[in-house]
């Protein structure tokens, strides 16, 4: 068997899939994101990549703080809709029938039918060409009672989230191993 060679392209995939609010309580909208990641464990550091085109790089940059909502099987059409039309001409929260629910620590809304909702700060601006990252600070992660199992932790296998490749919406499957599986001691 041999690999097919492609030219340099965004082909890290599955990545995920989130709806990102901005803007405030009065005056918001939703971003649908693929690029977006972990960058730094302490403190707690994410970025999104954004078109400077687009209606809501704006409204982040001006305002220098965002949700990432993560999405589920439930909300894959509001996630494409949200990408596809612009927060300039509707309001994206009032046409897929999603609810603002107050953040914690930023002026953002949260999308309530999100199972995960951050809140960042931005913290760092760079342009990169194509897209412009900003890099943020973690200030609060809220997440839905239900997701949460018998010991605290969050349940991943119980929202259904989904995932981004190659132009397509996936959902994610079933737990494979755990952190560690490989070389711990069998009893």
């Amino acid at each position: 068997m041999s690999k097919v060679t492609w030219k340099p392209g965004t082909f890290l995939y599955p990545i995920p899939a989130v709806m990102v609010s901005c803007g405030t309580m009065e005056k918001s909208n939703i971003i649908t994101v693929a690029w977006t990641g972990i960058i730094n464990t302490n403190p707690a550091m994410v970025y999104i990549s954004v078109r400077p085109t687009r209606y809501s790089y704006n409204l982040i940059k001006e305002q220098g703080e965002f949700v990432i909502n993560l999405t589920t099987k439930d909300l894959v059409r509001a996630t494409d809709w949200c990408g596809v039309k612009t927060g300039a001409k509707v309001d994206k929260f009032k046409e897929m029938k999603l609810h603002k629910e107050k953040a914690n620590f930023v002026k953002c809304p949260m999308i309530k039918e999100s199972p995960v909702s951050v809140e960042c700060k931005v913290k760092e601006i760079k342009e990169l060409g194509s897209h412009t990252m900003f890099i943020a600070e973690v200030l609060a992660i809220n997440s839905d009672e239900k997701y949460i199992d018998e010991k605290g932790a969050f349940d991943i296998s119980k929202c259904n989230l989904i995932s981004y490749a190659n132009g397509g919406y996936y959902s994610m499957g079933k737990k494979l191993g755990k952190f560690g599986f490989s070389v711990k001691k069998k009893k």
